[in-house]
């Protein structure tokens, strides 16, 4: 790609692998979660070689700089020759963190309230003990 291109911000985390989509990528713009060298930019902005980009997505944290431009989506080994990874280490490892009970509204394995099988199996049990 030509230097003299202007490729938009949000097309160019896009193609980076930053985010999924460019829709997330633009919205991420919108609501102040990339930051352009220390300042909010919107999606429309042209980059240029040297930005410094903080970027807060879903899974972690990225403090990247530009080393190329680049407008298409590419594989991820493409991808990191047209950026600097310099994010700190303890964002890196953010996503590690898993809360430990997750409420999806199912019940975990052998915990509470006992299954329709359970239940028969202790009512049998019970009656067996009534009848001696």
């Amino acid at each position: 790609m030509s230097n003299t291109e202007k490729v938009r911000v949000d097309k160019y985390l896009w193609s980076i692998r930053v985010f999924k989509t460019r829709s997330q990528a633009a919205d991420a713009c919108d609501s102040g979660k990339v930051k352009m060298n220390g300042a909010s930019v919107k999606a429309a902005k042209p980059v240029n070689i040297g930005d410094k980009f903080e970027v807060r997505s879903e899974a972690r944290k990225w403090v990247i700089e530009v080393t190329g431009l680049i407008s298409n989506r590419v594989a991820y080994s493409e991808a990191i020759k047209y950026y600097i990874d310099n994010t700190p280490d303890e964002d890196k490892l953010a996503p590690a963190y898993i809360p430990s009970v997750f409420q999806t509204g199912k019940r975990q394995s052998k915990i509470g309230r006992p299954t329709k099988k359970d239940r028969r199996s202790i009512e049998g049990f019970m009656e067996g003990d009534e009848e001696e």
